[in-house]
């Protein structure tokens, strides 16, 4: 993947903590994958906009069921992978 250099300005606090946090995969990467993350957020927004245009807004009922299955996504991703799974325990 090609890639440009740039430069940015981080307030300087912010900019110890990241990089105590990317020391293993670097700065760059940390950074990279923030934006990412970032960016797909605001095309999340986007289209959650565009469905309540399309749709009407999200009733409580089904705010509600959604982070009801979040809290079970949760669940299942901490059993999966969580508390249970120490370093060298079988899967």
């Amino acid at each position: 993947m090609a890639t440009k250099k740039v430069t940015v300005t981080i307030p300087e606090d912010l900019l110890d903590e990241i990089r105590s946090e990317a020391s293993e995969r670097g700065l760059s990467a940390y950074v990279a994958e923030a934006l990412r993350f970032k960016r797909d957020r605001d095309r999340l927004r986007e289209l959650a906009d565009w469905l309540q245009e399309e749709h009407g807004p999200v009733t409580e009922d089904e705010r509600a069921a959604a982070l009801a299955e979040l809290d079970d996504l949760d669940a299942e991703h901490l059993r999966r992978h969580g508390a249970g799974h120490r370093s060298g325990e079988a899967a």
